[in-house]
């Protein structure tokens, strides 16, 4: 591990992913988000053996769940944003799709978190905004977080390039990821590791990685 000013720097995976300094962050994994996503039975399965691995090692682990406030509450930008999603032209025939207690909002069976998790709920697309997210890291001096889940281009990407700039180092697992739109999909990761402060690697490393440490 490489110092500086008094600061060990990890730069291998092993050095970064001690499950003592770590989280894992399980991004949107919910029924009605992974019906729109084509190769939704592969996330589901790399996601979860990501997510055993973590459990097996000791690794705070967090869900997030994408909802919204209903029709009459709902702010501009959230007016603007479904209108745009739904391809109504009319505000008058924007719906709320992610009420807390629908189906469609809950995260899938396969996943179902433990009462050693937390699930976070946000309206926003990065994990941190509005959420006890970055609160809870700190206070655990947590220093990596690990994401795994969908969509790539619409919350993955925001959620690590905020992390990298709130002071984490963002672990991105690019198999246990997928993408509604596999292009932008491929932009996005392409722009994270052109970036270069998150790493990216794949279940099986990481899950090797945090065994190993555990």
């Amino acid at each position: 591990m490489d110092q500086r000013n008094g600061l060990e720097v990890p730069e291998t995976l092993e050095e970064i992913c001690r499950p003592d300094r770590l989280a894992l962050l399980i991004y949107d994994m919910q029924v009605g988000i992974l019906g729109q996503i084509a190769d939704a039975d592969r996330v589901v399965e790399k996601v979860k053996q990501a997510l055993e691995a973590a459990r097996a090692a000791g690794v705070r682990t967090y869900f997030t769940r994408h909802v919204t406030l209903p029709v009459e509450l709902m702010g501009v930008a959230q007016l603007r944003m479904w209108r745009t999603w739904q391809q109504v032209e009319r505000l008058e025939d924007v719906t709320s799709p992610f009420l807390p207690d629908a189906p469609q909002t809950q995260i899938v069976d396969e996943l179902a978190p433990t009462a050693k998790e937390a699930v976070l709920d946000k309206l926003t697309l990065s994990a941190f905004a509005g959420t006890p997210l970055e609160l809870a890291l700190r206070g655990a001096d947590v220093r990596a977080l690990a994401i795994a889940g969908v969509a790539t281009e619409i919350g993955i990407e925001p959620t690590v390039r905020h992390a990298g700039d709130l002071g984490f180092i963002p672990v991105v697992l690019t198999d246990a990821c997928a993408a509604g739109n596999a292009e932008a999909g491929q932009r996005a990761i392409e722009t994270l590791r052109f970036l270069g402060d998150a790493v990216l690697t794949d279940v099986a490393k990481f899950s090797a990685t945090v065994s190993a440490r555990a």
